[in-house]
């Protein structure tokens, strides 16, 4: 079994080591980085299972470094800091964190916090992850996706609208499917929202914009071209 690789960063050097020993005995592989810079540079480097983040730091904040990972990664993140406002964690929530626990901590309800991330990380990569169409490709674990070969950055629902077009290939999805499955049942804006952003990710494609065929007064579905 492939050892489990957690970067832990901290800038209190005492909690740390407590950290890392605590990690350790559980049997994880623990990288210890001291800032939001060096954290950064790890991530690059180093083939990383999960991260648990303290949110005050030296360089670059928890809070930077996340926004930063995220445009490239769905890693699991736990954040360990000693702010409680509600306010905090939402907006740290809402940028792709996983969880959270609050300074003190007890190191059991961490290890816990740990394993749900874990089993959570598990479960998404038994199920189907990679999805290809034509010259398309898409990843939901590294939250890719790639015109021949070649990463293409698409906003978080482009990304989730392509997902939703290539998991069902000549499938006709209605605008209001669409809304329902992307922005949820309780969204309260207009169906032309759809259209908005179909157009914002048919700028992306390039040659092959015209992979994605609009259904008059239907939807949208993904086909080859005629």
């Amino acid at each position: 079994m492939e050892q489990i690789v957690i970067m832990l960063v901290e800038d209190e050097e005492s909690l740390a080591s407590f950290m890392i020993t605590e990690l350790e005995l559980e049997g994880y592989k623990v990288i210890w980085a001291k800032d939001g810079q060096e954290a950064l540079d790890i991530f690059k480097k180093e083939n990383i299972t999960l991260i648990l983040l303290d949110w005050m730091l030296p360089v670059y904040d928890g809070l930077t470094v996340l926004r930063r990972i995220r445009k490239t990664s769905d890693i699991p993140v736990i954040m360990i800091t000693a702010r409680s406002q509600t306010s905090d964690i939402s907006m740290a929530l809402d940028q792709g964190l996983d969880d959270y626990i609050t300074k003190p901590f007890e190191i059991e309800e961490l290890l816990a916090r740990i394993r749900v991330a874990l089993r959570r990380l598990k479960q998404g990569q038994d199920k189907k992850h990679l999805y290809n169409f034509g010259p398309f490709k898409i990843d939901l674990l590294k939250h890719q996706f790639l015109i021949d070969e070649k990463q293409v950055h698409l906003t978080p629902k482009e990304f989730s609208l392509m997902v939703s077009l290539m998991k069902e290939p000549g499938i006709v999805h209605t605008r209001d499917d669409l809304l329902n499955e992307i922005w949820g049942y309780d969204f309260d804006g207009q169906t032309n929202t759809v259209d908005v952003y179909v157009r914002a990710l048919r700028s992306k494609l390039g040659g092959y914009r015209n992979l994605i065929k609009t259904i008059r007064g239907v939807g949208y579905v993904l086909g080859d071209e005629a």
